[in-house]
């Protein structure tokens, strides 16, 4: 099955949360403790609830419930992303390329949820 940074899901989810630290840096100051750091934070858990899910795929539903964890935080990037926006501190091009991007780990991950079994570790 290869590694976890193989999974399409995770390295997709790893550049979009790369590119938003990137762009993050352009915020404000007052935005630190803020915005800038939910968004960084959540972004990034994506792949580190992935990380988990990819540990727990000896066990379906464990599996299925750490996929459905980082999709709720591709959610919640995706919400970031719409305040970044509305505060000037993203252009809508931007804003439109980062979410096109969540959305497709959306559809990854969700693929992953409805398709547990072709990732599960199978038993001997």
């Amino acid at each position: 099955m290869g590694t976890l940074t193989d999974l399409l899901a995770y390295k997709k989810g790893f550049n979009l949360a790369m590119e938003i630290f990137h762009i993050s840096k352009r915020f404000p100051a007052e935005e630190r403790y803020s915005l800038t750091d939910q968004i960084r934070r959540c972004s990034r858990s994506v792949c580190a609830n992935l990380a988990e899910a990819y540990r727990k795929r000896k066990y379906p539903n464990h599996f299925i419930s750490k996929l459905s964890d980082s999709d709720t935080e591709n959610g919640e990037t995706q919400t970031w992303l719409a305040f970044a926006l509305a505060c000037g501190y993203i252009t809508q091009e931007e804003f439109e390329l980062l979410n096109n991007q969540a959305e497709e780990v959306a559809r990854l991950l969700v693929y992953m949820m409805n398709n547990a079994e072709k990732f599960l570790i199978k038993s001997l």
